[in-house]
């Protein structure tokens, strides 16, 4: 009887570094992680907003994730997991070739070397192809991109964040990847940033608020009531979120090992003990929980861990997701209320609160809590741990800070560079006419479609009028101006 193909020493597609399994959960890993993005990010950015302006932020979303892939294959992957140009940057070039995505992944700069050059550590060199690694990534850049977003929908002009994206992935999430992940200076260093802490969630809310501040604020009203428009939804993306966050910081060991067990576990705790701690706080001090208190929770929680998901002890998870379900609400609910500078600065949905503070907070937290012995599976650098544990605790302590520092400074460099260059081609944010409007204006479509079933609404047919047939008290409330953007699907705008 013949075997089957499937059970040979060595198929054609099977060779033999290949390990199947390691390769199945990186690729599951992926897909949760794509699934954070799309739909779970754009779900929740959709509901969270006014409801003028679900379709622009959503479709920021959208556009970001696609973008991002097409930028990533071209040039960043290698710029950010490639051969060394600069101790930040690697060396740009396509990812797109059979011979380069088949072979088998690594790391090049990620090696460690001795004082006296010999190696003290071999490249990361992970048991699957290039391209498992390639899109695992991508997934993280994309998030990143999209978290960046948070910080400006509801204003933003189309065409303007359609250029940021491309520049910003280049120049500043980039250098952050390749500083900290890819073989640069800050990896060679020995900072902690074990799935994302400063390279996506402190990055993306420092960018945020620095492309909030170039692009300017929403209109008055906008910026005083600005509620999610579907709630139910909103948890809904939520949930994808926080589920998806198992192959974030699962997949971050590039193995099916038992870093990643602990890492998915760690995570989970953080996160529920962060809402939870979050909405206790709400109650408290505004007596009663809130739904959207809750998921601000989450997300920090999630941020704070993620750094150190794979190398802290589980009761340490708890004490980060203390942590970050209360310095986080503090800085939001109380300091940003007193400080001049965040009020001045049209965040619209907290991002740098609930990633840039929650990042920080996690990458100093994995300073301090550390377990030596988890260090030992998984980081480069030997007697790696945290300052609780004693021995070089306190440096890795101090690389913390500087390593925060850094992507702070850069950030807030290269996104002004980037806002500055952008806004001499085209305006960073809409006229206000368009921003009075919203959807309608912008996309020429609206979320909920309230005129017929699937019918077109024309404001020039004076039949189709809102308000036609209807007492003067009922039509009051009702707007009864001809839109001039009549392309699309349209619905009934109420005035509330």
């Amino acid at each position: 009887m013949a075997t089957s193909e499937a059970y040979l020493p060595n198929p054609p597609a099977v060779p033999a570094w290949l390990n199947k399994g390691d390769n199945a959960w990186q690729m599951t890993a992926a897909t949760l992680v794509g699934l954070q993005s799309m739909p779970g990010l754009v779900i929740l950015y959709a509901s969270m907003v006014k409801k003028k302006w679900a379709v622009n932020s959503a479709f920021m979303a959208l556009y970001a994730f696609a973008a991002v892939l097409i930028v990533w294959v071209l040039l960043c992957y290698r710029i950010a997991f490639g051969d060394e140009l600069l101790p930040f940057w690697g060396k740009g070039a396509p990812a797109l070739g059979q011979k380069y995505l088949v072979r088998r992944a690594k790391i090049p700069e990620s090696v460690i070397h001795h004082d006296d050059g010999s190696i003290e550590t071999p490249p990361n060199e992970p048991f699957y192809p290039m391209a498992t690694l390639v899109y695992f990534q991508f997934t993280f850049a994309a998030i990143t991109m999209i978290l960046v977003a948070g910080s400006v929908v509801g204003r933003m002009n189309i065409r303007a964040w359609m250029a940021f994206v491309p520049l910003w992935l280049i120049f500043s999430y980039s250098v952050g990847a390749f500083s900290l992940w890819g073989g640069g200076f800050l990896y060679q260093w020995g900072v902690i940033d074990y799935s994302g802490g400063y390279v996506i969630h402190l990055s993306s809310g420092i960018a945020g608020f620095t492309a909030a501040y170039w692009v300017g604020p929403r209109l008055k009203n906008d910026r005083e009531r600005f509620p999610p428009n579907n709630v139910l939804l909103m948890l809904a993306g939520a949930g994808l979120l926080w589920m998806g966050w198992s192959g974030f910081n699962g997949g971050a060991p590039y193995a099916a090992n038992i870093t990643a067990s602990m890492a998915v576990l760690n995570t989970n705790i953080c996160a529920a003990t962060s809402l939870l701690i979050w909405t206790t706080l709400d109650v408290i001090f505004f007596g009663k929980p809130s739904v959207i208190g809750a998921v601000q929770g989450m997300m920090t929680g999630l941020a704070c861990i993620t750094p150190g998901a794979g190398v802290v002890q589980s009761w340490a998870a708890i004490v980060m997701g203390i942590l970050s379900g209360s310095l986080p609400w503090v800085s939001m609910m109380i300091l940003h209320k007193k400080s001049a500078l965040l009020q001045k600065v049209d965040d619209a949905l907290g991002v740098f609160h609930t990633h840039a503070v929650a990042g920080l907070l996690g990458g100093l937290s994995t300073g301090l809590l550390a377990e030596p012995a988890l260090c030992r599976l998984i980081l480069p650098i030997p007697g790696s741990g945290g300052a609780f544990y004693g021995g070089k605790g306190g440096v890795q302590f101090l690389k913390q800070i500087v390593a925060g520092l850094f992507v702070i400074a850069w950030n807030i460099f290269a996104t002004s560079a980037i806002c500055l260059f952008i806004r001499l081609f085209v305006p960073l944010r809409m006229p206000d006419e368009q921003l009075m409007i919203g959807d309608d204006a912008v996309h020429g479509e609206e979320a909920y479609a309230l005129w017929g079933d699937g019918d077109k609404y024309d404001p020039t047919h004076s039949s189709n009028w809102p308000g036609q047939g209807l007492a003067g008290d009922e039509a009051s409330h009702i707007n009864m101006t001809a839109s001039p953007y009549i392309n699309g699907a349209r619905g009934v705008t109420v005035n509330l």
